[in-house]
C-alpha cells in the first residue's frame, strides 16, 4: 500500500525542519507528490502576522468597553469588513442583511406613525383607557323629527354648565341640528287643487320665513326683518301692519317676539354662530285651491352678557301655519302665503318686559319676582302650545 504524506498543519504556519526532512525522504521514494506543500511567501507570512495582531487588538478593545446599562462580551474579529474570512457564515450574514432591511422599513413606518400622531393626537388619546369623556367625540345627531314626541328628552351626556367653548354642554340640544339644517322640508306633492310646484313653493317659503325670523344674524341683533315680512301676503293688512308697528313701538299687545326672535345687543351677545333647531314641517290640502303648511319648531340660543362672561341659554318654540292660495281662483298675490295661525312661547326670558327683545336671566342676576305660572320643561315638545293652560302666564323653567 502506498501512503501519502501528511499535509502541512492548518493555519498557514511554516513547516518544521523535521517535517521537510520527512517530506524530502518520501519525495525521493516517489510518495506524496500530490500533497507537496509550498513554503509561504514572505508577503503571505506578513499578512498572516498582521491579521493575527489585528484580531488580538480587537479582542483587547472589546474586553475593556462597557455600556451604560449592561456588559457586552468581546466580539472576535469585530474589526473585519463584512464577509472577510467568514467562510460558510456568509449565508447567515445574508439572512442578517434581510433582517436589517426589515428593520429599516419598520423604522420608517414608526417615524411616519409618530409624525401622524403629532399632527392629530386624538388618534391616540381618544382610545386611551383613562381618556376623559368630555374630550370624546361629540354625540351623534338625532334623526329628523317626523312625529310629535311622546316624552321630554333626557339631559345631554355631560350635565354641567355651558362654557364659551361648549355652549350646549349638558343640553339635549347638543344632538339637535345646527340652524337651518334642522328645518327639514318634506317632499312636495299636488294637493287641494295645487300643483306639486305650488306646494314646493309654499314649503320653501315657510323655511325662508323661519330662517329669516329666528336664525338670521341681523334679526337676532334686533334689526328690522324686512326680508322676512316681504315673504308674506301684502294684502293681509292686519299681519303686515301689526308687525311693522310692533317693530317700531313694541308693547305688550304689539310684540314683535310673536313672530321674530330678537336680542338687545346692548345687553347680550350670541355665543358662537350656531343656534340649535328641532321640529317638523307638514302640509295638507286647505280650502279648494289652497295648501296649508304647518310648522312646529324650537330654537335654542346660547347667550352671554355683554358686561361679563356669564353664560345661559334661552329657548323659543313656535307653531305657525301659512296658507298659499291659487291666484287663478282667489284675489291674492301670486306666491305670497298668508298667516292663519301663530303661537309661540319664550323660555328663560324676563317677565313683564315688553320692549321687543328676549331678556335671558343669568345665574349671577338678582332673584326674579315670584312666577305666577307653573314650571315647564322647554325641551318637552310633546303637547301643542295651544293646549297649555299657562301659556298666558309667566312661569319658571326646569332647565335650559
Amino acid at each position: 500500500m502506498s501512503s501519502t504524506a501528511a499535509p502541512p498543519p492548518e493555519g498557514g504556519d511554516t513547516p518544521s525542519d523535521e517535517e521537510w526532512a520527512e517530506f524530502l525522504r518520501q519525495a525521493e521514494s516517489g510518495a506524496g507528490r500530490q500533497g507537496a506543500p509550498k513554503e509561504p511567501s514572505a508577503r503571505a507570512r506578513m499578512v498572516t502576522a498582521r491579521l493575527r495582531e489585528l484580531d488580538e487588538e480587537a479582542a483587547s478593545r472589546s474586553r475593556g468597553r462597557k455600556l451604560p446599562w449592561r456588559k457586552k462580551p468581546p466580539v472576535a474579529g469585530a474589526w473585519q469588513p463584512e464577509g472577510w474570512r467568514t467562510g460558510p457564515e456568509w449565508q447567515q450574514r445574508g439572512g442578517g442583511r434581510k433582517r436589517s432591511g426589515f428593520t429599516s422599513v419598520l423604522a420608517v413606518v414608526l417615524v411616519a406613525a409618530l409624525a401622524l400622531v403629532a399632527v392629530r393626537p386624538s388618534l391616540l388619546t381618544d382610545h386611551l383607557p383613562w381618556q376623559d369623556s368630555d374630550s370624546a367625540a361629540p354625540p351623534s345627531p338625532l334623526p329628523p323629527e317626523t312625529a310629535r314626541p311622546t316624552s321630554a328628552p333626557a339631559d345631554g351626556p355631560t350635565p354641567d354648565r355651558p362654557t364659551l367653548a361648549e355652549p350646549f354642554r349638558g343640553s339635549p340640544a347638543l344632538r339637535w341640528a345646527d340652524g337651518a339644517d334642522g328645518i327639514e322640508v318634506p317632499p312636495a306633492k299636488a294637493v287641494g287643487g295645487m300643483s306639486e310646484q305650488q306646494v314646493a313653493h309654499a314649503l320653501a317659503t315657510m323655511k325662508k320665513l323661519l330662517v329669516g325670523a329666528n336664525l338670521t344674524p341681523a334679526t337676532l341683533r334686533g334689526e328690522s326683518p324686512e326680508a322676512a315680512l316681504d315673504l308674506l301676503e301684502p294684502r293681509q293688512k292686519d299681519i303686515q301692519d301689526e308687525f311693522r308697528k310692533a317693530l317700531k313701538r313694541p308693547t305688550k299687545d304689539h310684540d314683535p317676539l310673536a313672530l321674530f326672535t330678537r336680542f338687545d345687543p346692548r345687553e347680550v351677545r350670541l355665543v358662537g354662530d350656531v343656534v340649535k333647531t328641532r321640529g317638523r314641517m307638514t302640509f295638507e290640502a286647505g280650502e279648494p285651491g289652497s295648501v296649508e303648511v304647518h310648522a312646529d319648531y324650537s330654537f335654542v340660543y346660547p347667550v352671554r352678557k355683554v358686561s361679563s362672561d356669564s353664560l345661559e341659554r334661552s329657548l323659543v318654540r313656535r307653531q305657525l301655519t301659512l296658507v298659499l292660495y291659487d291666484p287663478a281662483r282667489y284675489r291674492v298675490t301670486a306666491g305670497k302665503p298668508a298667516v292663519t295661525e301663530l303661537d309661540y312661547r319664550l323660555y328663560n326670558s324676563a317677565c313683564d318686559v315688553y320692549d321687543g327683545y328676549v331678556h335671558p336671566q343669568f345665574p349671577d342676576d338678582a332673584p326674579a319676582p315670584d312666577a305666577t305660572g307653573s314650571a315647564s320643561d322647554p325641551y318637552d315638545r310633546g303637547a301643542p302650545l295651544s293646549t297649555d293652560p299657562d301659556r298666558e302666564e309667566c312661569g319658571t323653567v326646569t332647565r335650559t
